[in-house]
């Protein structure tokens, strides 16, 4: 037991901590996410890999550039990658509180994946969000259809989950009307990259709303991929608490520049 907790203790040092309740740890994911005490966290949203990276293109800023992110994006194959995401969901789940909920993003490369996994473990899918991202980049091949939405889904730990859903607050930021599960959010503007750029940031607007609508002042939200810690400037924006974890020194400097300017 003492030894066990010796390697937890070294595993979750953290990278930087905020007497604001801001955590960063650097590290691999699954390995941080399986050793935390469970049933700590109100909300979880993860932004995990897409698998995209596979060496094709794509259209940025009028300029044709690679979609590859890093080596942590690339497939490992169907199942190895089905396998990643039931790890690390199951992870998640047992981190959770036992009315807390989670909200995972992704394309079609793995959502359907994550969806599977997720109806699996037994989580209570709530909604699935579509993110139109307003004004996506163009279709470079001509041979598909622009991508221009991301899906969310919204679960509760499990079907007995009684979920937070600030109804009153969502219905007022959409004009006095009930709101959709389609959310028109435009990508990341300039302004949101000042203190540096990451490959998959999600805009400011998204996951304020995310934060707004499933949790209340001091709860905690925990971010398994935070990358440049969009879930964490959110956060701290609505007077909650906030745990990212990421591999990346580069991204977590980022997420520490982006956090203060707002505590």
């Amino acid at each position: 037991m003492q030894a066990r907790a010796q390697e937890r203790a070294a595993v979750l040092s953290p990278y930087y901590e905020h007497e604001r309740g801001v955590t960063l740890y650097k590290g691999d994911s699954l390995e941080l996410l399986e050793a935390m005490e469970p049933e700590q966290f109100d909300m979880i949203f993860a932004d995990p890999p897409y698998f995209l990276s596979n060496d094709g293109v794509t259209c940025k800023s009028g300029r044709m550039v690679s979609v590859n992110k890093g080596r942590w994006d690339r497939s490992q194959g169907v199942e190895e990658n089905h396998a990643f995401n039931l790890r690390w969901l199951e992870a998640c789940q047992r981190l959770l509180k036992p009315n807390g909920s989670m909200w995972v993003s992704g394309t079609h490369h793995v959502i359907f994946s994550i969806g599977f996994a997720m109806q699996s473990l037994g989580f209570k899918i709530l909604n699935d969000i579509a993110w139109f991202k307003v004004n996506p980049p163009p279709n470079l091949s001509c041979r598909y259809f622009t991508h221009g939405t991301e899906t969310v889904i919204w679960a509760g730990r499990d079907h007995d989950t009684r979920h937070t859903f600030n109804y009153k607050v969502m219905k007022e930021m959409n004009g006095g009307k009930q709101m959709k599960n389609l959310w028109n959010i435009m990508a990341p503007r300039k302004a949101e990259k000042a203190h540096g750029k990451h490959p998959t940031q999600k805009p400011i607007a998204l996951l304020d709303r995310i934060v707004q609508a499933s949790t209340n002042e001091g709860d905690r939200i925990l971010d398994p991929f935070c990358g440049s810690s969009t879930t964490g400037v959110a956060a701290v924006q609505n007077g909650r608490h906030y745990v990212g974890l990421d591999q990346s020194e580069e991204y977590l400097d980022l997420s520490i520049r982006r956090i203060e300017e707002h505590l």
